[in-house]
């Protein structure tokens, strides 16, 4: 088998073709991409293994992808973002077009800024940085306990720590918080995000608002999530974006939380689906449904524990069985990490844990109130890289290697 590695010179020419990004469209979706682009169907889509098939309706809508051109105006190359990790990469070799799913290449950054409240967090944030990713989550953190229109006022101090990936040298996927502090009143209030993933206050208290632990009752999970796996034997990257809970056909399946339906209907890759938006973002997927409670549409509202469909084996399906999505900012996110635990309050070693990382990130936050950290604008870099090679870029060329597996 042959592997190809490639650099791209960002805004470059790379053998006599230019690199391009695109925003995907609301409502495009993979198939439709391919018409009308003018790209076969069988080999990049009809001639996918299931896997591959359902990986590709994991496209999200307003996705940064890549692609470029041939000097005969062909595409030669495209790269779609599945998730933070995971990439669809299509690419022409002799004429023929290939599909493949490989990893994202990306830096991630531990970065933080310190600014005085001249409005509110949200619009000075985006002043400051120029990102409503960063606005949103700083304010979200707090909505549930800080009342920033009673109590915040002009001159007040905020500060984030936050983890940021990088692609091409640009910010990519939402950023990670890890601490952020505003100060009100003369206090200062914190929120930790902890070595559980989970965010909590000062005093230990969990404070993320939880979903249904399982949309189906009393059945068992036939397959966890993942968003980047090896698979030895078939030598692919695979990824599998939700939960699937193996049920009898016709077994209720519930909504997650309180919501509105925002689709409903078929697709050829998990048959009958439907999707529903909470509050804080967040996007519940039901798919491979047997069929849909009478009275469930587009635009309806729902309540966490309300029935909205059956467990079938519609679409590309082996079994009855209900595929769960979760996304929270449109990045898919495991259900069972989030979902499961309800609100607590960390005791005994785990509390200890969480006193040693609250000393540090406070340490961490006051020496940036201390040096007046500025917010600092990403720079291009020289080069973009699509592809490792044994953990390096390959350079401006083509790279065949052997591949006896």
């Amino acid at each position: 088998m042959k592997r190809f590695f490639i650099l791209f010179l960002f805004a470059t020419s790379l053998f006599g073709s230019q690199v391009e990004t695109f925003r995907w469209k609301d409502g495009e979706t993979y198939l439709s991409f391919l018409e009308r682009n003018k790209l076969p169907l069988k080999p990049l889509y009809y001639n996918l293994d299931e896997d591959e098939q359902q990986l590709t309706e994991e496209i999200l809508s307003g996705v940064n992808y890549h692609l470029s051109k041939n000097d005969n105006g062909e595409l030669s190359q495209i790269f779609i973002p599945l998730n933070d990790e995971l990439q669809i990469h299509i690419y022409k070799h002799n004429k023929n077009y290939f599909f493949e799913t490989i990893p994202i290449v990306s830096e991630i950054k531990t970065e933080a800024f310190v600014l005085k409240i001249d409005h509110s967090p949200y619009l000075d944030i985006i002043k400051e940085t120029g990102s409503k990713k960063l606005a949103t989550i700083f304010v979200n953190s707090f909505k549930s306990s800080l009342n920033f229109k009673r109590d915040l006022k002009k001159g007040d101090t905020l500060a984030m720590i936050y983890e940021q990936k990088y692609r091409l040298g640009k910010p990519f996927s939402m950023p990670r918080l890890k601490v952020a502090m505003i100060e009100m009143n003369g206090k200062k209030n914190f929120i930790y995000l902890n070595d559980d993933d989970r965010f909590y206050n000062e005093d230990g208290n969990q404070l993320e608002e939880f979903l249904l632990a399982t949309p189906v009752r009393n059945a068992r999970i036939s397959s966890e999530f993942t968003k980047r796996r090896f698979h030895p034997i078939l030598n692919k990257y695979r990824a599998h974006l939700g939960v699937d809970y193996a049920a009898s056909s016709g077994t209720p399946v519930m909504a997650a939380g309180d919501g509105r339906v925002v689709f409903v209907g078929e697709s050829r890759g998990y048959g009958n689906m439907i999707k529903i938006q909470h509050s804080d973002d967040y996007l519940t997927l039901y798919a491979h449904l047997n069929s849909f409670k009478k009275g469930v549409r587009g635009g309806s509202g729902v309540k966490q524990g309300e029935i909205i469909g059956y467990v079938g084996s519609s679409g590309l399906s082996t079994g009855p069985h209900l595929h769960f999505g979760l996304y929270k900012d449109n990045d898919a996110i495991d259900p069972l990490r989030v979902v499961q635990l309800a609100t607590k309050k960390l005791q005994g070693r785990e509390h200890t844990a969480f006193l040693k990382l609250k000393s540090n990130y406070n340490e961490s936050i006051n020496l940036h109130l201390k040096n007046e950290t500025k917010f600092e604008k990403e720079s291009n870099l020289d080069t973009a890289c699509y592809f490792n090679n044994g953990g390096s870029c390959v350079q401006d060329k083509l790279q065949d290697t052997s591949d006896n597996s």
